[in-house]
């Protein structure tokens, strides 16, 4: 039998407007074999909480711009966990200052990807991950 492709859902948690970032990481996902699922921008965490767990995705790509990162990220995770979906693997990307990536990741989100990061390296991260997780059970 096999396997599923990987469900990733992208999503821009509150009032960030720019997405380019965002179409392009999900464009490489997509030409990297995975489900795409793009939420739009101006999407609250319940939002895209709601919208993880009926697309049954593997992963919530997070994208922010705003500044308002260390609010909206750790909110989306609460949010995942609510609804029973706290194995979601959740990766953030965008303008987020190095001094604020580890309490980021305290707040349950995996890994941080900058600007200029080489889109292979973000499809790299989530197979391994993912396989990682998998093996782990």
């Amino acid at each position: 039998m096999q396997e599923r492709p990987i469900r990733v859902l992208i999503a821009k948690p509150g009032l960030d407007g720019h997405d380019r970032g965002a179409k392009v990481v999900a464009r490489a996902l997509r030409d990297a074999g995975m489900e795409v699922i793009y939420t739009g921008i101006r999407q609250t965490p319940a939002q895209i909480a709601a919208s993880a767990l009926q697309e049954d995705v593997d992963v919530v790509g997070l994208s922010s711009l705003s500044g308002a990162h260390r609010t909206l990220f750790p909110r989306v995770v609460e949010c995942l966990r609510e609804k029973g979906l706290g194995d979601v693997l959740v990766i953030g990307g965008g303008i987020i200052p190095a001094g604020d990536v580890p309490a980021l990741k305290a707040a349950g989100v995996a890994e941080v990807f900058g600007p200029g990061t080489p889109t292979s390296v973000v499809v790299e991260y989530i197979r391994r991950e993912l396989e990682k997780r998998r093996k782990a059970g």
